[in-house]
């Protein structure tokens, strides 16, 4: 079996992938990011494995021997279901790898916002603190997260995982059901309306799909509080990056934390890039799922897919 890995690099060059060479012929590229640059590397290939490279007919038709694509994470929006399932192409996933650590990233973010930390890092880095007269300095308030209201946007692995830490700090949690199928009983359930109104913290864990793009729009982020802090660790496209902007610029909303963007990496014509303040916004470069721990895990997740399937047993399929 030939395994063509495209984005070996999008795990890390720290963390090795030296276990695939047990089930076979293995190829590696740091990255691969065109249509051309995909069919020319899996021409030959028995088992891909992408992350971001776009899986479908007009860069896997000229590969007739493709047995199974695997991804090197949880989203498969670089996949055409349909047609791979037209050619009996199995497209397997690693699910829950990094729920711990994107919870977390959530809260770090939360709570930065939440405390003005970037403000009072700064305070003593410029001499400010030092120069002054008091042992102590709260010139920007900050918020405890006991007693605030926690709305939640998709309550799959993740948003469960915040939504437990979101009750240890002491928070009311809330949830919205972009499909309405959740079966959480647990934490209450509202509608979208209710849940923009009523929520300190909005936090984004649902994966892009036609009824979650935009989710957070212009008339969103209307109906959210002045003091609120929205956290989106999902899929960029979920909240239109305009209207943030706008909405952070004209104080609609406290603050926002992003780990993910509308068109990654960060483009200078996107207007939140013209946002500098780190007490309104900050960014990060789609890390959240990043641990050392998690990029292992992830990279274990994707040699167990492709065993299991070599050795015909049964497989976690998401076509």
């Amino acid at each position: 079996m030939k395994i063509v890995v495209l984005e070996r690099n999008s795990v890390g060059p720290d963390i090795p992938v030296d276990c695939f060479n047990e089930l076979g012929e293995v190829v590696c590229y740091p990255n691969t990011v065109t249509v051309s640059d995909v069919a020319e590397r899996v021409k030959d290939a028995d088992i891909v494995v992408a992350n971001k490279s776009p899986m479908n007919e007009e860069s896997l038709g000229g590969a007739p021997n493709i047995k199974l694509v695997c991804e090197f994470a949880t989203g498969y929006d670089n996949c055409d279901l349909k047609y791979l399932r037209s050619r009996n192409i199995p497209v397997c996933n690693v699910v829950n790898y990094c729920t711990d650590m994107v919870a977390q990233h959530s809260f770090a973010m939360a709570l930065a916002l939440s405390q003005s930390l970037p403000h009072y890092d700064n305070y003593v880095k410029s001499g400010e603190y030092s120069a002054q007269d008091r042992f102590s300095n709260f010139d920007v308030p900050f918020y405890e997260l006991a007693g605030k209201t926690w709305g939640i946007v998709g309550m799959g692995n993740i948003g469960r995982k915040v939504a437990q830490i979101a009750s240890a700090f002491g928070c009311r949690v809330i949830f919205h059901s972009v499909t309405g199928t959740s079966k959480v009983t647990q934490y209450e359930r509202v509608d979208k309306d209710t849940l923009l109104k009523e929520s300190d913290f909005v936090s984004i864990h649902c994966p892009l799909s036609d009824i979650t793009r935009d989710f957070i729009d212009a008339d969103a982020l209307k109906k959210m509080k002045k003091t609120a802090v929205l956290i989106n660790v999902a899929r960029g496209p979920v909240v239109n990056n305009t209207a943030l902007a706008e909405a952070l610029e004209s104080g609609e909303i406290k603050a926002a934390g992003l780990d993910v963007l509308e068109k990654e990496p960060l483009a200078p014509s996107n207007p939140l890039s013209k946002i500098k303040d780190s007490n309104k916004l900050i960014i990060t470069p789609h890390l959240a799922w990043g641990s050392v721990e998690a990029r292992t895990r992830c990279v274990l997740g994707v040699y167990d897919n492709i065993k299991a399937f070599l050795d015909g047993s049964p497989i976690h399929v998401v076509n």
